[in-house]
């Protein structure tokens, strides 16, 4: 899966992302769910576990950089 096709995807907080924290998120791709290693977006931003997210980033293999969708 290229890096384009990973931005805009959702998934769901895992393991809590924030600064000084290597998070994790799943995330629905590929006919099944599979886990990345995550960090803020922003940088600053505090991420907590169940939390619906958007990947405005994608480093590949495994690691996204998010943001929480939904104003939550």
């Amino acid at each position: 899966m290229d890096d384009a096709s990973m931005v805009g995807m959702l998934g769901r907080v895992t393991g809590t992302v924030g600064p000084g924290l290597v998070g994790e998120v799943i995330v629905r791709i590929r006919g099944g769910a599979e886990h990345f290693l995550a960090y803020p977006a922003t940088g600053r931003e505090r991420i907590e576990t169940g939390t619906v997210v958007t990947v405005v980033e994608h480093l590949p293999p495994r690691t996204v950089y998010v943001t929480a969708a939904y104003g939550s």
